[in-house]
């Protein structure tokens, strides 16, 4: 053995002819239990380690793949790492995912005073009977509490209809004891005392708003259990904490205390304040409020001060 295989450097002709006697050594006669022996192992642990020395001479000193493959480890570790953050400081509002659904019991409680104010009306101002439509609507109340107790996440056709109906008789009632007060004004024939003239008007237009609550309650992005299964994206009424997520509670989603908000502030003000109608329905549905609210109580005002003494 020479000087340079002593001290483990093979030069390329060496390292060829050693490569050319492990091939012929594996491949000459089909054996290569038989033909590759220790010098043959050698000779190929001196090929590799040429080849190793050759690629460091001509990467000066760096590794590609090694290289390579920090740069993308790195670059992976910086992507989590942001993801993970990102993910950390994202937070979807409550009125665009799944929720438990909202509370039956402030809706309900509402209805209960409707019907109550309904009761409290003259028999004159009443459709049939006074207690016609108020019986009705108690009755599909009770019925819709035992079939969901407690929120508003089961979607139903049959409590959908339900539901819609106990509104409708709801704003029904309110629309014939409303009109019958507007024509008895007009004509002469009632507001001959103004205590009883104002504590009618009065329960006329608090009902007229829980109704009108009732009906944009209903049919915002499709009603209660639609939004809590997130099934629209898209509100009809932009509420504050829509436009200033930030300013909101984290799980803040528009429920009847809102909606009932808004029915008031429409009823006042004849005109939308801080909640923003954005679907034609919502815009039309709030201009017949404002016209209902504002022709009962100019008239009812009216009368009043008139018969004042």
């Amino acid at each position: 053995m020479t000087n340079a295989e002593d001290r483990g450097e093979v030069g390329p002709v060496d390292s060829e002819d050693a490569v050319g006697r492990g091939t012929s050594g594996v491949t000459g006669n089909g054996d290569a239990h038989d033909e590759v022996g220790p010098d043959h192992l050698r000779a190929l642990s001196a090929v590799r380690t040429e080849l190793s020395r050759l690629e460091e001479v001509l990467c000066a000193g760096h590794h590609p793949v090694s290289e390579a493959a920090a740069r993308v480890a790195r670059a992976v570790d910086s992507s989590t790492v942001t993801t993970r953050a990102a993910a950390h400081h994202l937070h979807v509002p409550a009125w665009l995912r799944v929720t438990p659904g909202e509370n039956r019991w402030p809706v309900a409680a509402a209805i209960v005073v409707a019907i109550g104010l309904q009761l409290a009306l003259p028999d004159r101002l009443a459709l049939q009977s006074r207690w016609l439509l108020p019986g009705l609507e108690l009755a599909m109340l009770i019925g819709l509490i035992i079939a969901s107790p407690v929120r508003f996440n089961r979607e139903s056709t049959a409590l959908r209809i339900t539901s819609l109906t106990l509104t409708g008789l709801l704003s029904l009632a309110n629309a014939w004891s409303a009109t019958l007060l507007i024509l008895g004004l007009v004509e002469g024939t009632e507001g001959r005392d103004a205590a009883p003239l104002l504590s009618t008007g009065a329960a006329i237009w608090l009902t007229n708003i829980i109704a009108f609550a009732v009906w944009y309650w209903q049919f915002d992005r499709g009603g209660p259990a639609a939004r809590a299964h997130a099934r629209r994206l898209l509100p009809d009424f932009q509420f504050v904490q829509m436009q200033n997520p930030d300013l909101a509670h984290p799980e803040w989603e528009p429920q009847f205390v809102d909606y009932l908000y808004l029915s008031f502030t429409n009823a006042t003000a004849f005109s939308p304040t801080d909640v923003m109608p954005l679907s034609r329905w919502a815009k039309l549905t709030m201009l017949g409020q404002s016209l209902i609210s504002l022709v009962t109580l100019a008239l009812v005002i009216a009368r009043a001060v008139n018969i004042l003494k």
